[in-house]
């Protein structure tokens, strides 16, 4: 088993599912077994080392290496330490099996964390590390949540030339990725007996109209605009919830949909164009935002000279785009160029047995090591 293997398997043995997701004071909830973690090995590979406090009990992890001389720029390293939860506590035990390394966060994205936090510290270990350029490895808390950890970065008016975040992208560097508004879309109608349908007013079979029209007409016009690396955005009704027994006509009905958005598309400009468009097919429905908090879609100029040099590092010509949201776009908000790298496969993320390609691993710091080692 390679090094960066290994580290990937200590990683999973240490749950760290997002307390959003778990009842309070469950045994596996919270970052901070990881964190805790990185903090030590940080410390014995010479990085000096940060815990920044973002939610109850829950906190951003930093190590950083300085360079030999004076700051010039600053790279920040930015995964995020929080998993989904597990369907059984087997999740937590890594597996090796077919070139592949089983478990909770192999992909999303434990991964990642091994790849650059291990990378940092083959770096530090060796004598000609960058003159003018810090570097900065961030464990980032809550992103399967609410984003806490990189929106505390944003806020706070973090600093750094580029932002390099850690997401299953197989080791393609990603300049774009889209955006997500939920929106709560409600009808309403009149209560009556079932007996007597006639005297009410079915809210639920006026949501059925809405739904179909979504779904298709309006899921067809999104497709009239289209982004070069990221194609068109895209609508999804996800949950619907209506009336309280068979005997009752329904006089409420809510569906939760799902906007991905592209660069440009704002979370207000979102919710009135659907609402614009349930009115104009004469759909009496209310349209309203279901997070606090906007989840934007994120582009990043890669005639950046930083993103250049990333790209010619690794080899690859273009950079490329992602259908689903990360920290990128949090931390670019906050005023930090960024992109998207790091091993491991969307498709794997979430399931009951996530998996990372080991070599994927290996190959991934070593492209990271490189682009590291190039810097000034």
């Amino acid at each position: 088993m390679t090094k960066t293997a290994k580290l990937l398997s200590e990683l999973i043995a240490l749950p760290s599912v997002n307390s959003a997701f778990v009842p309070a004071n469950h045994p596996h909830a919270g970052e901070a077994r990881v964190a805790d973690y990185l903090a030590t090995l940080g410390k014995r590979a010479g990085l000096d080392i940060e815990f920044q406090s973002v939610l109850p009990g829950r906190q951003n992890v930093l190590a950083r290496l300085r360079p030999s001389g004076k700051v010039r720029q600053t790279i920040l390293l930015a995964p995020h330490l929080d998993t989904v939860n597990v369907v059984s506590d087997a999740q937590f035990k890594p597996v090796t099996r077919g070139g592949r390394l089983y478990g909770r966060g192999a992909c999303d994205t434990k991964g990642s964390v091994a790849v650059m936090f291990g990378a940092l510290c083959d770096l530090s270990a060796m004598k000609a590390r960058p003159r003018e350029t810090e570097i900065i490895f961030v464990g980032l808390v809550d992103e399967e949540h609410g984003q806490s950890g990189s929106r505390f970065l944003a806020k706070k008016k973090f600093k750094a030339d580029l932002a390099i975040v850690g997401e299953p992208t197989r080791l393609a560097l990603a300049t774009a990725h889209k955006g997500s508004v939920w929106l709560k879309v409600e009808t309403r109608g009149r209560a009556a007996h079932g007996a007597t349908p006639w005297f009410g007013d079915n809210a639920v079979h006026a949501m059925t109209r809405i739904v179909d029209a979504l779904e298709t007409e309006y899921s067809s016009r999104l497709k009239r605009t289209k982004h070069p690396l990221l194609g068109f955005g895209t609508v999804n009704v996800g949950t619907i919830c209506g009336g309280t027994q068979p005997n009752i006509v329904p006089d409420s009905c809510v569906i939760g949909v799902d906007r991905r958005t592209l660069p440009g598309e704002s979370e207000s400009a979102t919710r009135l164009a659907m609402s614009a468009f349930l009115k104009s097919r004469k759909l009496n429905a209310t349209v309203s935002n279901v997070k606090l908090s906007p989840c934007p879609a994120l582009q990043t100029s890669e005639r950046l000279p930083l993103v250049k040099q990333f790209l010619g590092s690794i080899g690859q010509k273009r950079a490329s785009g992602l259908h689903y949201f990360c920290d990128a776009a949090v931390l670019a908000s906050g005023g930090i160029p960024s992109v998207v790298f790091g091993p491991g496969d969307i498709a794997q993320a979430h399931t009951a047995d996530e998996w990372i390609e080991i070599s994927q691993l290996e190959q991934g710091r070593v492209m990271l090591l490189n682009f590291l080692k190039s810097l000034p």
